[in-house]
């Protein structure tokens, strides 16, 4: 990453390596959760890197770890019909593509089965979710515009680090925790960088 070579350079999201700490926050979230599921889509690639990172954690944090995968909108739509019947206490989905093509499906069915879910991008919980956690999109731009001005301005890309994100940001929801008939942690929502009403 500090030098990545040939004429490539770029602006990191981390998306993968955050789930560890989103399962944490969401197990604050959700202390007397002992299942959480986490959805992946198998013919993803990321997916089997996700579930390596998350072993340890969940262990740690005296979690099961339910793996829910769906590729399709009809198996999605399958996972959460047997949802309910696993005793899931909480939801994380990853960033995905796949997902966010059923983002208002996903928030529709997580909230109508009154599950606590942590998504991996602020727009989830723009749209409904609960809560999030992601590297700051407003700062990821600001490196990327800074990068093109410095190529631009004579600076080679080889010479320029792919940068990590160094602001994150944790987004909740209130009014769709009150739905839930969640109450939100006070340290929490004293890590909060937005909270909506």
């Amino acid at each position: 990453m500090s030098r990545p070579g040939g004429n490539v350079t770029g602006v990191s999201r981390l998306s993968t390596t955050l789930e560890p700490k989103r399962l944490q926050l969401l197990h604050e979230l959700t202390p007397k959760a002992t299942v959480i599921g986490l959805l992946v889509n198998p013919t993803n690639s990321r997916s089997e890197l996700v579930l390596q990172q998350m072993v340890e954690p969940a262990r740690a944090f005296g979690i099961a770890l339910l793996v829910l995968k769906a590729t399709t909108r009809d198996e999605l739509d399958s996972v959460f019909a047997n949802l309910g019947q696993r005793r899931v206490g909480a939801l994380l989905i990853p960033q995905e593509p796949t997902f966010t093509r059923w983002r208002a499906q996903i928030i529709e069915h997580a909230s109508g089965l009154a599950i606590p879910t942590m998504y991996g991008d602020r727009v989830w919980v723009m749209a409904g979710g609960l809560v999030s956690y992601d590297a700051s999109t407003i700062d990821t731009f600001r490196q990327v515009g800074l990068y093109v001005s410095r190529i631009l301005n004579g600076k080679k890309p080889n010479d320029l680090p792919v940068l990590q994100p160094t602001k994150f940001e944790l987004v909740i929801n209130l009014k769709t925790a009150r739905a839930l008939g969640l109450t939100i942690p006070d340290k929490v929502l004293a890590l909060a960088d937005e909270v909506i009403e």
